[in-house]
């Protein structure tokens, strides 16, 4: 997961996309006032038993109700690691975001097993295209 933190910030912060100020913030540290802060969000989990991870879940309860009308339409995107059944973890994210009113600016990366060459650009690519969106 930590490789494909790092490439996710490293296209969110690449030099081309100057004036997106990058923050990051463990799940279990960030709070509503951070997301109402925000002008896009990039969320990250892997997938433990089918499902998002517990402290992704907890960042979901701590600041649904508090960011519910206030962030309607913000941009984001995410990523999944897993070693088997990334699909439930997904569709958790998914929905969450959904019932937010979040929009999607990027095709989610989702890795089962080892995260190849290939995924790490993807997750470049996640962090770039959320910044570039943010800059419009």
């Amino acid at each position: 997961m930590q490789v494909m933190f790092e490439a996710v910030v490293s296209g969110a912060t690449d030099p081309e996309l100057a004036g997106v100020e990058v923050v990051r913030r463990p799940a279990l540290a960030a709070t509503a006032v951070d997301v109402l802060a925000a002008d896009g969000i990039i969320l990250g989990t892997p997938a433990n038993i089918g499902y998002m991870s517990g402290a992704l879940k907890h960042f979901f309860d701590t600041v649904y109700y508090p960011c519910l009308d206030a962030t309607a339409g913000l941009p984001f995107g995410f990523y999944v690691h897993g070693n088997q059944g990334t699909e439930g973890a997904v569709r958790s994210v998914e929905s969450v975001t959904g019932g937010l009113g979040w929009r999607a600016v990027a095709a989610p990366v989702v890795v089962q097993g080892e995260p190849v060459k290939k995924v790490i650009e993807s997750c470049g690519e996640l962090g770039a295209g959320v910044a570039a969106t943010v800059l419009g």
